[in-house]
Formats: C-alpha cells, sequence, structure tokens
C-alpha cells in the first residue's frame, strides 16, 4: 500500500520538482553528504548560508567538519560517528562555528537516504538554537 507521500510525488519528475521547491525554501539548514567515509557535501540549501555564512556553492566537495571548533563536543560528534558507520538515525546539538568563527548552538538530525538496503547519501537538518 503507497503511503501519503508517496501518492501526493507520484512521478520521478514531480518527485524531485516537489523535493527542489521543499529544500531551497525550507527555514531550516539542510545539507547532503555523500556516503562515502569522507562524507563529502554534494548540496547545502540557502538556509545553510543564513545559519553558518558559507555560501552552498563554497562547501561543495567539503565535509561538514568544517563547522567544528574547539568548543565542538567531541562526545556528540562520536556519537555522530557510530550512527554513520552502522546506518543509523542521529539527533544532536553542539556548539559549531559560522564562517566568521562566532560560536552557535545547532541542532541537528543526520538521516541516511537509502534506495533499498544501500545508503546512497546522508541528510542534515540542522538549526540554530540558544542555551535555555
Amino acid at each position: 500500500m503507497a503511503s501519503a507521500i508517496e501518492k501526493t510525488l507520484g512521478s520521478t519528475e514531480s518527485s524531485l520538482a516537489l523535493l527542489k521547491v521543499l529544500a531551497e525554501n525550507s527555514f531550516d539548514s539542510i545539507l547532503i553528504t555523500d556516503a562515502s567515509a569522507k562524507g563529502k557535501i554534494t548540496y547545502a540549501n540557502k538556509a545553510f548560508k543564513k545559519l553558518t555564512g558559507h555560501e552552498p556553492s563554497d562547501v561543495l566537495g567539503k565535509t561538514p567538519r568544517i563547522l567544528q571548533g574547539k568548543g565542538t563536543d567531541k562526545k556528540v560528534i562520536d556519537r555522530l560517528s557510530v550512527a554513520l558507520k552502522t546506518g543509523g538515525k542521529f539527533e544532536g546539538k553542539a556548539i559549531n562555528y559560522k564562517k566568521d568563527g562566532t560560536p552557535f548552538i545547532m541542532y541537528w538530525r543526520v538521516l541516511p537516504i537509502k534506495v533499498g538496503k544501500k545508503i546512497e547519501a546522508w541528510l542534515a537538518i540542522q538549526r540554530e538554537g540558544s542555551v535555555i
């Protein structure tokens, strides 16, 4: 039985058009990395620039580690690493750094993008939080 989203998406062309509109107009930062061990960025939306100060085109081929710094909690990154190695989901928060070096608290979810059982890429949904 097809889910409601599958019925809504219909054809591949419709699916791609819908996903493009969704990603480009999201209030949240969306980052996609490849499934390799290096996890290079293949896509970043406009909200990523607003969140981090990095132009999406400038981060392609780099890793999300460009956002980490001295205040980034290694325990959180270790949890993320385990999720990536095991194909699991991750949710967390950590201090990251904007392009200009300003620290901020980032809440994020990382989810595998699977085709069948094979992970094709990773999707990160990110937003800025506060210490409260």
